[in-house]
């Protein structure tokens, strides 16, 4: 046999070796993903429940720019502090979640007038219950004229729609195994009140307290 037969037979068994082990790398992979697909059909998690309990108004006040010169646009601005509650149940039987992550704030037909406040990190077993109860506030945001109008109309009409908000990332975990990161979008509607549904109307048109009052505890739109 010729040293360069030799050579081409090593070459062939180590291609032949190279092949082998990829495959059986293959079949692994191929494997534990569909022991995972079983697992996860067997499993089916589905999505947490979230609820608003309640939306309790402790500051709302919008304010002028002052007068604009000619051509220009006069601006308003809102200062708000509101604690919203609000509960989530996991009603998985056998998949946990973990919240990594989650912002709140509070919209205003679109408009983001609370700055994000970040809920602790929690472990959700099955079928727990959690509650959260944070302040959502800010200073002098920046409304358009249309939006000050709407604000005022609203006030004035007696009802007042505003959208609390939760933005944020969740893990389910089953057994040891625990999956990669969701991105959790919830919106929960919430119609307060002004002074009883009377408005600027009414009595009490100073605020203060009970001046905006929440309606009802309502299920909100969770989307992962």
């Amino acid at each position: 046999m010729s040293i360069k037969h030799c050579e081409q037979h090593k070459d062939c068994e180590r291609q032949r070796l190279y092949r082998r082990c990829c495959a059986t790398i293959l079949a692994i992979i191929l494997l534990l993903l569909l022991i995972i697909l079983i697992v996860w059909l067997i499993l089916r998690p589905t999505k947490p429940h979230f609820y608003l309990n309640d939306l309790t108004v402790v500051c709302l006040n919008v304010t002028g720019s002052g007068a604009a010169g000619a051509g220009a646009y006069s601006y308003s601005y809102l200062t708000v502090t509101m604690q919203a509650t609000i509960a989530a149940r996991n009603g998985n039987e056998r998949v946990g979640i973990y919240y990594d992550r989650a912002d709140v704030y509070a919209e205003y037909k679109g408009l983001r007038v609370t700055v994000p406040t970040s809920l602790p990190p929690v472990y959700q077993g099955h079928p727990d219950l959690t509650v959260w109860s944070p302040f959502l506030s800010a200073n002098n945001v920046q409304l358009p004229p249309y939006l000050a109008v709407s604000l005022t109309q609203d006030e004035t009409a007696g009802y007042l729609l505003v959208t609390i908000r939760v933005d944020g990332w969740i893990r389910f975990k089953a057994g040891a195994f625990i999956t990669g990161h969701y991105h959790l979008r919830v919106r929960c509607p919430a119609l307060l009140t002004v002074n009883d549904g009377r408005g600027s109307y009414g009595s009490n048109t100073g605020g203060g307290d009970g001046y905006f009052k929440f309606q009802r505890a309502a299920a909100c739109v969770v989307d992962i």
